[in-house]
């Protein structure tokens, strides 16, 4: 997705890391660079404030929920193995093969 016109923050880098910004998860310095480029880019300011509602839609609806431990673990070891650049398996590789 691209409005076409040029962005010292490319469209494709602001929606690659869309989540981080939303989590509050990157330095303010690249927090600043998303703002401005949101700023100037409608199509990645409407996909923003789509991933936003979404997000705050999931939260009350499923916020209070408990998670089992276990699949938490689970979800945690796949975000990182996600972001050290390694494969997911398609497969759960840690369930114990004698349950299935």
């Amino acid at each position: 997705m691209s409005c076409g016109e040029p962005h010292e923050t490319e469209c494709a880098e602001v929606l690659d890391h869309l989540y981080e910004f939303l989590d509050h998860e990157m330095p303010d310095s690249d927090c600043t660079k998303f703002e401005t480029h949101f700023g100037e880019c409608n199509p990645c300011l409407e996909k923003y404030g789509l991933e936003q509602a979404v997000k705050k839609l999931v939260k009350r609806c499923c916020g209070s929920d408990d998670v089992p431990s276990d699949l938490r673990s689970k979800v945690m070891g796949r975000i990182e193995l996600i972001r050290s650049g390694q494969a997911v398996p398609d497969h759960d590789v840690t369930a114990d093969p004698s349950s299935g």
